[in-house]
């Protein structure tokens, strides 16, 4: 059982290339690819030889940091703090405010708005794409954050955040909102303060993070899910649409319900990730005892 206990990891994750060519689509060059030759035959530039640009209409605070070759579209802003990795890409309308730093080839789509100028910081990795008027690393909606408290926002790599989602920061300076890496968080999603959220996940549309919501990896929620505050969501389970999840969701498992139920073994899930027969058989000879599958 120790081997099933352990977070497998992912195929590797193909992200849709949405860059700017003065705003045309082209496909996003991860760092490692930097001086080989493409299919074409023409040389991909290291970081150092790119060129950035700049609309004029866009405000750029001069004490911003912008990495090579970042691309920022018509009536972006970008604040005095802001740290742009290299080959960043904001399309037009888009906004960076407060503490926050982007890793390399990141993509800020049409109105799309990240950080606040709030004491703490948002921090986001590589190969991120925030969706159109999405709104991510701003105060959290708890009335217990107090005015002028740190609060901090922390999300990995090669993350795709759909258009309208919200991630807010942290509710105490103690604690910080976590997203991993490879997630895929579909539109009109919502991770409240303090959430904890691992890798490979897939949230599908409208599902709704409470505060202090601890998913691990490889979960997946169908449309319109709703999970309580502090909840648990194992590895490897799902969430049928429309559910209320009230309770902890035991790994491998699937819910669904006005009131979420247990309803048997995340099977189809299972042998998506590549589970075997053996494994599979395992669980069911476990006879679903949760303080072996879950513990």
């Amino acid at each position: 059982m120790s081997s099933l206990r352990l977070t497998r990891r992912s195929l590797s994750l193909t992200v849709r290339g949405l860059g700017l060519r003065r705003f045309s689509a082209t496909s996003l060059r991860c760092v490692s690819e930097e001086g080989k030759t493409s299919s074409t035959g023409e040389r991909n530039p290291p970081e150092h030889e790119k060129t950035s640009f700049v609309h004029p209409s866009a405000v750029v605070h001069p004490n911003a940091m912008l990495g090579q070759g970042v691309s920022i579209g018509p009536f972006c802003t970008i604040g005095p703090l802001a740290k742009l990795g290299n080959s960043c890409q904001l399309y037009p309308g888009s906004h960076i405010f407060g503490n926050t730093q982007l890793g390399n080839n990141c993509v800020l789509m049409t109105g799309a708005i990240v950080g606040d100028d709030l004491p703490g910081y948002t921090l986001i990795g590589c190969k991120n794409i925030i969706g159109h008027h999405a709104v991510i690393g701003t105060k959290c909606q708890d009335l217990k954050y107090k005015p002028g408290s740190e609060c901090f926002l922390e999300i990995g790599d090669n993350n795709e955040i759909r258009e309208h989602t919200s991630i807010h920061r942290s509710s105490k300076p103690s604690d910080k909102t976590v997203v991993g890496d490879n997630n895929l968080i579909m539109g009109s999603c919502h991770i409240a303060h303090d959430c904890k959220v691992g890798n490979n996940n897939i949230f599908a549309n409208n599902t709704l993070l409470a505060g202090h919501v601890i998913v691990e990896d490889y979960s997946h929620t169908a449309g319109a899910t709703v999970v309580h505050q502090f909840c648990h969501i194992g590895s490897f389970s799902f969430i049928g649409g429309g559910s209320v999840v009230a309770q902890d969701v035991p790994r491998y498992m699937m819910v669904s319900g006005e009131r979420a139920e247990l309803r048997g073994l995340n099977l189809e899930g299972l042998r998506r990730r590549g589970f075997s027969a053996i494994e599979v058989g395992v669980l069911f000879q476990l006879n679903f005892n949760f303080n072996d599958i879950y513990y």
